[in-house]
């Protein structure tokens, strides 16, 4: 996943700069390949004398949170007909679960616990979930849902594996399989 760094730096005093004054303020924009989910403010240090030079603040944006809806990596995203597409098109190459289930249904809400601990241990993976309600019922028939609870695997936008029921092993096999190919 390609995630975009924005660094934001403040000049600390001249007197204890070593390169002296600086701008009141510059940002540094990179782009980075990988898993890259947090990081933490940090102190660059003059390597010569071990002086405090610049303090600097990071905040991450992954590409899936540039346009439209968001979603947050560890965590199962609730999405509707006008958001599902988008987010699976922003997703690119990245593996995405999608939870078909309804509220009425009990092993949906049985698995749904299990369904968020994945979506904390596969952090490459895009989790979502859909409530097959009648708002939703257009997407639902789309996906060509029948029986709930049913997972979707995607991959670069089109349907590659389904699970059907509350099934968590063949759920898990499921993703490593795509995760791998």
């Amino acid at each position: 996943m390609a995630v975009q760094l924005h660094q934001v730096c403040r000049p600390v005093p001249p007197s204890s700069s070593p390169i002296g004054s600086l701008p009141a303020c510059f940002t540094k924009q990179s782009t980075f390949a990988g898993d890259i989910h947090r990081f933490p403010s940090t102190m660059m240090l003059n390597k010569k004398d071990g002086r405090k030079g610049l303090s600097s603040s990071v905040k991450v944006r992954s590409s899936l949170e540039t346009v439209g809806p968001t979603v947050v990596v560890g965590e199962v995203t609730e999405v509707n007909q006008e958001t599902f597409w988008p987010l699976v098109n922003a997703a690119g190459d990245k593996t995405v679960v999608l939870d078909m289930y309804t509220q009425w249904c009990g092993p949906c809400k049985v698995i749904a616990p299990k369904f968020k601990e994945l979506s904390e241990k596969y952090l490459d993976v895009v989790f979502l979930k859909l409530d097959c309600n009648k708002d939703n019922k257009a997407l639902a028939k789309e996906l060509g849902i029948k029986v709930v609870p049913t997972f979707k695997i995607l991959k670069n936008s089109k349907i590659v594996k389904e699970v059907t029921g509350a099934k968590i092993d063949n759920l898990v096999g499921a993703i490593e399989e795509v995760r791998s190919s």
